[in-house]
């Protein structure tokens, strides 16, 4: 459920009510009438009118703008695979598949004896 004032996008026109689709709006209202099959209420300021519409037919501008900046990102990294003949990132990218976790290297645990013996020579130098 989105929040009064939020500033959402209009990404589909599911009733085919003229809605500007691709256009910035903001949440005005809710609509809770369970008659009908609108959710809220959309301000257009470019187009200086209010729409009723469903959820379904819009979006977080937030989210989209952060889908858009990941396809801009993976379709960098493929063109980054191709230049440079890296298969192996190539076929990660593609496949979907998240980098390999970095092992983590085993400190030695020291014995309390070990660890008393040395803090009592690092405070006699």
């Amino acid at each position: 459920m989105f929040r009064l004032g939020q500033r959402v996008v209009f990404v589909g026109d599911s009733y085919e009510l003229n809605f500007p689709v691709g256009e910035a709006g903001y949440i005005i209202a809710y609509d809770r009438n369970a008659d009908n099959v609108f959710d809220y209420v959309v301000r257009v300021p470019k187009l200086n009118k209010h729409f009723y519409v469903p959820a379904a037919d819009i979006e977080l501008e937030e989210l989209l703008l952060q889908q858009e900046a990941d396809r801009i990102e993976r379709e960098a990294l493929i063109d980054y695979a191709l230049a440079t003949k890296n298969e192996e990132l190539f076929r990660k990218i593609m496949n979907g598949e998240e980098a390999e976790p970095t092992p983590e290297t085993n400190k030695d645990v020291q014995s309390r004896e070990d660890f008393i013996k040395q803090i009592n020579l690092k405070a006699w130098i």
